[in-house]
C-alpha cells in the first residue's frame, strides 16, 4: 500500500458521515484511504429503523437540530439537502417509502443503503483499512501522520488531511468509542461534554413502582421539556419511559430538570375534566370503565390504582373534585427523571466537538488547518426521525468536497 507523500485525505471511521465524505473526495480525484476499527461496516446504518434505514427527513432544515450554535449546521444542510440524498438513492434504485412527519425508510433493508454508500466509495477509488485500529494521529510537517496499530500491515501513513468521522459515545456494544473525542483534545479543540440522546428515561425505583404494571401500555402524548415539546407515542417500561416522545424531548433534559406529559392530548387539557364530569351526570357505570373508554384501558385502571383513587364505585358517586383532580394528574403528569438508559440505549451522543472550533463550510479545524471533523463526534444533534442521518451526509459531503483537490 502507498506509503506518501501519498494520501490526500484518510478519513477514520467508515459510518455514514466517513463513507460519503471519502466517496465525494474520491470522485473529485483524491486519493483516498478510509479507516475503521469495526468487524462489520456501518453496524449503526446497519441497526437503525429497525432494520430498514430511516436515511433521512423529508424536513431536515437547521430548526431540528441542537448545537451552541444553533445556525452551524445551516451551511451544510443548504449545500447537500435530503432532496439530494434522496435523489442518490434514486439513483441506485433502492426502494424508499414515508412514514410520518417526513420519515423516510428503505422498503427492504438498511444493506441497501450500506451497499450504495460502498459502491459510491468503489466509484472514487477509496482505498478501505477494515478492520484497523489507529494508535496515533499526529504532524509531519505540513502533513499529518497516522500510525496503525502492528498486526494491521499498515504502519505509519501520511496524508494532506484527515478527516475524523469516528461518531460519539452511543451504543458501545456496536463499536462506539471516544477516538474522536481524544484527538480533537489531543489537538487543542473545545470539546462541548458529550451526554446520551434519544435515549429513554429512568426513575427511582421507590418513585416509579406505582407505575410499573403499566410497562408495554403505548399511547399518544404531548411531552415537554424545558424548550422542547414534541406530540408523539410514548411507551412506560418497567423502568421508566421510552418510545418517540420521550426519545425527542431526552435531548433537551439536563439532570434535576422536570418532564411534564399530557397522557390525554386528544383532550386539549381542562375538556378531560369537562368528559369527566359530563360523564357523571346521571352515569351508572364505575369510574375505571368511563375512564377506559377515554383512555387505554390499561392505562385507566393503572393510573386510576397509582393515585390511590377507588375506580370501583359509580362515576355518579365521585366529587365533582376529584373528577378534576383526576383530569389534572393525566393532562399535566409532572415528574423528575433519576438518569437515562445511557450511551448503551442511546440512539445519539449530544455534544462533541465544539462548532466554534470548524469551518461551517468545509468543517475543517480553524487551528489545525487539514484537520476535519463530521458526523456525530461534532456538537449537532438532530431529532429523531431521520435527522442525523442527514447531518452524516451533509457534513460528509461539505468535507469531501473540501478535501477533494478538484
Amino acid at each position: 500500500m502507498s506509503n506518501v507523500s501519498g494520501w490526500d485525505a484518510i478519513v477514520i471511521g467508515a459510518g455514514a458521515a466517513g463513507m460519503m465524505c471519502a466517496a465525494v473526495a474520491g470522485q473529485r480525484g483524491a486519493r483516498v484511504l478510509l479507516v475503521d476499527h469495526a468487524e462489520r461496516l456501518a453496524e449503526k446504518i446497519r441497526i437503525s429503523g429497525g432494520g430498514r434505514c430511516n436515511f433521512t427527513n423529508r424536513h431536515a432544515g437547521p430548526a431540528q437540530f441542537i448545537s451552541e450554535n444553533p445556525h452551524f449546521a445551516r451551511s451544510a444542510l443548504a449545500r447537500y439537502t435530503a432532496a439530494d440524498f434522496v435523489a442518490l438513492v434514486k439513483r441506485h434504485r433502492i426502494g424508499f417509502h414515508e412514514k410520518h412527519k417526513g420519515q423516510l425508510f428503505c422498503d427492504e433493508s438498511a444493506e441497501d443503503i450500506i451497499g450504495m454508500l460502498r459502491a459510491e466509495c468503489e466509484a472514487g477509488g477509496v482505498r478501505w483499512a477494515v478492520p484497523s485500529r489507529v494508535r496515533r494521529v499526529g504532524r509531519a510537517g505540513a502533513a499529518f501522520e497516522v500510525e496503525f496499530e502492528q498486526g494491521s500491515g499498515l504502519g505509519t501513513q501520511q496524508a494532506r488531511r484527515v478527516v475524523i468521522a469516528t461518531g460519539g459515545l452511543s451504543i458501545p456494544k456496536i463499536g462506539a468509542t471516544d477516538f474522536g473525542f481524544r484527538i480533537a483534545r489531543q489537538f487543542g479543540l473545545r470539546v462541548v461534554e458529550p451526554r446520551p440522546a434519544l435515549v429513554p428515561l429512568t426513575f427511582d425505583a421507590t418513585q416509579w413502582a406505582p407505575f410499573v404494571p403499566l410497562a408495554g401500555v403505548s399511547l399518544d402524548v404531548h411531552a415537554r421539556c424545558a424548550e422542547a415539546a414534541f406530540d408523539e407515542d410514548l411507551l412506560f417500561t418497567h423502568r421508566g419511559l421510552s418510545g418517540p416522545a420521550i426519545l425527542q424531548i431526552s435531548t433537551f433534559w439536563s439532570p434535576g430538570a422536570a418532564v411534564e406529559i399530557d397522557l390525554a392530548p386528544q383532550f386539549a387539557g381542562a375538556s378531560l375534566a369537562e368528559a369527566l364530569l359530563a360523564a357523571k351526570r346521571g352515569g351508572r357505570q364505575a369510574l375505571h370503565t368511563v375512564l377506559a373508554q377515554l383512555l387505554p384501558r390499561r392505562l385507566a385502571e393503572g393510573w386510576l390504582a397509582s393515585q390511590g383513587i377507588d375506580g370501583m364505585p359509580r362515576i355518579a358517586d365521585a366529587p365533582d373534585r376529584l373528577l378534576r383532580t383526576l383530569a389534572q394528574s393525566l393532562t399535566r403528569w409532572r415528574l423528575v427523571p433519576s438518569g437515562s438508559e445511557g450511551y448503551r440505549k442511546a440512539e445519539v451522543t449530544r455534544g462533541g466537538v465544539a462548532t466554534d472550533e470548524l469551518s461551517q463550510a468545509t468543517l475543517e479545524s480553524r487551528r489545525v488547518p487539514g484537520l476535519h471533523f463530521i458526523g456525530e463526534v461534532v456538537d449537532v444533534t438532530g431529532w429523531l426521525g431521520g435527522y442525523n442521518f442527514q447531518w452524516a451526509w451533509s457534513s460528509g459531503h461539505a468535507a469531501g468536497i473540501a478535501v477533494g483537490p478538484g
